[in-house]
Formats: structure tokens, C-alpha cells, sequence
């Protein structure tokens, strides 16, 4: 679905890529970990074409992407905080989106129905609280059913009732065949959706496998301890 190959990015004099290569397949989720800094957001900013990567290549289905964006209406995309005017309702963002897509996809009653959305939806944003505001961008990420979501810290904000159907709706899409990147600091919901880990640290990926690879190479039974357990060598260095 989506092969990044030797990307690399510099803000200034500081490099937050610094050759990244990463594969993401169709009917996985892909968790993208590190700590702050690490260039998780600027590597999703690429991917989405937000971002032009200073060097290396992006191909989507084998195709290489040379400028044309026409690509990005197969994505979904879940920012960590989407900020759209305070006067619209969550419907007029619906439309708003609808109308930049160029096409009117159907909305998807069951996630609107299971996030309690219906009794809020023709609120204004002002007036929602985060927690509501993040269920409409869960909302709003698989509302044209894209070949790839890309998720940032999809679960911030929610209530535990909301995160957990928002975490069934992500293997529901994977089970479909659909590509999932996700990024979050919760390593224990990951724990419960990823297939595949990514551990990026100052702009290189360190780890790149399976969860279960992951977990057998560092002799933990969680993902939170092995993400400790890589990290603990790389801290005595760095000190």
C-alpha cells in the first residue's frame, strides 16, 4: 500500500528524518511510537503531501508520488486537534468535507450512531467539549472510507466507552483489508490493535517488525515494557 524509502527532512539545522524506510501494509495496523520529537507527525505530514521530504521516495500501490495529489482522497486522516471555524456545526464540517472530496459519500451511521454523535452533531463547535469534538474528527476520518487512515493519537480526549468503539471500528477496517497507521503514546491500547511496530528515535527507525517479533526480541509481555526495554540502551548513550 504505502513503501517509504530513505526519507529525510530538515527544519532549519535540525534533522527530524533521517532516512526513514517503512512499509505499510493493506489489512494491518502499523503503530508509529517514539517520544516527542521523534518525527512521528512530520512522517504523516509527508505521507498526507503536507510536507515535502527533502530526500527518498513515497509510493502508493507502487505508484510513486511525483507532486500529483489526486492520491490523498484514498486517505483518511484523524489529526491529534483538527481546528475548523468555531461557528460551524459537526454536520457543516460533514458538508464542508463532502464538497472539497468532490463527491457526497454516505455517512457512516453506525460509527455516528455508537459515538453518540446524532444529539450534537448540529451544535455549534464552540460549544462542545474536546472529548465530543474528538468523537466528530473520529468521525470525520472514516467518513469516505479510505484505502489508508492515518490516525494521530486517535483515543486522546475519549471517555473509555468511546475509545473502546473506536478501537472495534479500527479492526473492523483492518478485517476489511484497509491500511492503518496510528500513532499515540498509549502503548497499552496499541497493545490491543497494532499488528506491526515502528520505533522511530530522532528521526531513525530503531525497530520494524511484528508485535510478537517485538515483544520475543526484548522478553517482554507487553508493549509498554518492550518500548522501555529499547529505549533503556539508547538513554545510557545519550547520557
Amino acid at each position: 500500500m504505502i513503501a517509504a524509502r530513505g526519507i529525510r527532512k530538515r527544519f532549519g539545522r535540525l534533522t527530524v528524518l533521517n532516512g526513514i524506510d517503512l512499509n505499510v501494509a493493506r489489512g494491518s495496523v502499523t503503530a508509529i511510537v517514539g517520544p516527542n520529537a521523534s518525527g512521528k507527525t512530520t512522517l504523516n505530514r509527508i505521507i498526507l503531501g503536507l510536507v515535502r521530504a527533502d530526500a527518498g521516495e513515497i509510493t502508493f500501490d507502487g505508484k510513486r508520488l511525483d507532486g500529483d495529489a489526486a492520491y490523498r482522497a484514498r486517505i483518511g486522516y484523524m489529526p491529534q486537534v483538527a481546528r475548523f471555524p468555531e461557528n460551524l456545526t459537526g454536520r457543516d464540517v460533514m458538508t464542508l468535507l463532502r464538497d472539497i472530496r468532490g463527491h457526497h459519500a454516505p455517512r457512516d451511521e453506525e460509527l455516528v450512531e455508537s459515538l453518540l454523535l446524532g444529539p450534537v452533531l448540529d451544535s455549534q463547535l464552540r460549544v462542545l467539549s474536546g472529548g465530543t469534538r474528538q468523537r466528530i474528527n473520529a468521525a470525520l476520518a472514516f467518513l469516505f472510507s479510505g484505502d489508508l487512515l492515518i490516525l494521530d493519537e486517535p483515543t486522546a480526549g475519549l471517555d473509555p466507552i468511546s475509545a473502546g468503539t473506536l478501537k472495534d471500528k479500527i479492526r473492523r477496517e483492518r478485517d476489511a483489508g484497509r491500511a492503518l497507521i496510528v500513532t499515540s503514546h498509549v502503548l497499552s491500547e496499541l497493545d490491543e490493535i497494532a499488528d506491526r511496530i515502528a520505533f522511530l528515535l530522532d528521526g531513525v527507525v530503531h525497530f520494524d517488525g511484528s508485535r510478537e517479533d517485538l515483544l520475543r526480541a526484548t522478553g517482554e509481555s507487553t508493549l509498554e515494557r518492550a518500548m522501555a526495554s529499547l529505549m533503556r540502551p539508547m538513554s545510557r548513550t545519550t547520557s
